[in-house]
This record gives structure tokens, C-alpha cells and sequence, in this order.
């Protein structure tokens, strides 16, 4: 059976602190982000919190990339959800993490749409990398 989509579930660490808490920096990475890897753009919205962090999606008319960023801590989780199999969102997601500066990624790729979610056979190799 082939799945419904891919789901990346990334978390950054060690980020630029300073994009990390710039919304339009994020919404810009994440709106390029979604044209690397080949997805059709339909609709952005992003919200700056007080004193700082930054959440947002972008929808694109394969699913969505979304985040929330944590500047105090250096940290951001990451979602890119794509449908299909013609956009590999792994490309979206090493964008962002390369784009924020990410000292260290871990990421999995979850198929969806198949049944019973499995995390642990969905675990990239190497778990933890280092992203320049």
C-alpha cells in the first residue's frame, strides 16, 4: 500500500537565536522552503509572542509546514506534512533547519495513512546530525 503522505517531525537545536524571534525571517524561510522542495504555496500565517517565540504555518496545497520557535532556549520544532509522493519533505526540512542555523537536528519521517503509527521505524539515520 502506498501512503497518504510523509510527515517530518523535526526538532532544532542550538539556532540562531536571533531568527529564531524574527517572524518575518521565519515566514520567509518557510514560504522558500516549501518552493525548494517543489510545493505549491497557498496561504502563510505566523504570530510573534511577547517577549519572544514565533509560531506559523504555511499551507501549501500538498498539506502544511509549521513551527514554534523557543529563541530562550535556542530550540525550534518543525513540522513538514506533504501528500503524495511527487514533494519530499525532508528538502523542506533540512532548508529550514540549514536556514535558522540548527547546531543539531533530530528528525523522523512518519508515513501517513498506513495504518498504526510506528515512530521508531520512522527514525532517520543518523538520529542526530549536524546541519550546516
Amino acid at each position: 500500500m502506498e501512503t497518504m503522505g510523509r510527515h517530518v517531525i523535526a526538532e532544532l537545536w542550538n539556532c540562531n537565536v536571533e531568527k529564531l524571534n524574527d517572524m518575518d525571517f521565519i515566514e520567509r524561510t518557510f514560504v522558500n522552503a516549501a518552493l525548494e522542495a517543489g510545493a505549491e504555496v497557498r496561504e502563510a500565517a505566523f504570530h510573534k509572542f511577547a517577549p519572544h517565540g514565533v509560531s506559523g504555518v504555511v499551507i501549501i496545497s500538498e498539506s502544511h509546514l509549521t513551527i514554534h520557535s523557543f529563541p530562550e532556549h535556542g530550540y525550534a520544532s518543525i513540522d513538514v506534512y506533504t501528500c503524495g509522493d511527487r514533494i519530499d519533505p525532508n528538502v523542506a526540512s533540512d532548508y529550514i533547519a540549514r536556514s535558522l542555523d540548527a547546531g543539531t537536528t533530530q528528525a523522523v519521517e512518519v508515513p501517513r495513512g498506513m495504518g498504526p503509527v510506528n515512530v521508531e521505524q520512522a527514525q532517520r539515520e543518523p538520529a542526530l546530525s549536524t546541519v550546516k
